[in-house]
């Protein structure tokens, strides 16, 4: 018979359904970017240190490396919104504190697209004058 083996750690990290790659694609979908900071083309990291509680809320949210024009707050807003899955820990209510970064890029603005220009055919359709016109006709055309 074999024992079953003790966790290596006495308390065990909080991780985010799915791993750090769904973390990502989530705060990256509700990231909106600051008009203030696309106004200024402002481009750059907010390093964020994040504490979660025994629930997996996030319940602080502190900013080590600020970058400004709104950038901050909208980064608070999107990691105040994450979840996390705690494993129980022996009875024991802990916080844990995690580092994250989020970069912050100015959104590609596409071109408009060409407008293509559609060809038209035009076909003309001539049919031939009566071969003499009263000389009453011709004076009037003469006088106008």
């Amino acid at each position: 018979m074999e024992r079953e083996k003790k966790p290596k750690h006495f308390i065990q990290q909080p991780e985010f359904p799915g791993g750090p790659k769904a973390m990502t694609q989530f705060i990256y979908s509700q990231l909106r970017y600051p008009n203030a900071a696309l106004e200024a083309g402002v481009e750059g990291t907010v390093y964020t240190e994040i504490t979660i509680n025994h629930k997996g809320e996030v319940t602080d949210v502190r900013v080590l490396q600020s970058l400004g024009y709104g950038c901050d707050e909208e980064t608070a807003r999107v990691l105040k919104m994450l979840r996390f899955d705690v494993a129980k820990n022996r009875g024991v209510k802990v916080l844990f504190h995690k580092k994250i970064k989020v970069q912050f890029k100015k959104p590609v603005v596409q071109a408009p697209a060409p407008v293509q220009q559609t060809q038209m055919q035009v076909q003309y359709v001539v049919t031939p004058a009566s071969p003499e016109l009263p000389k009453a006709a011709v004076r009037n055309l003469a006088v106008s």
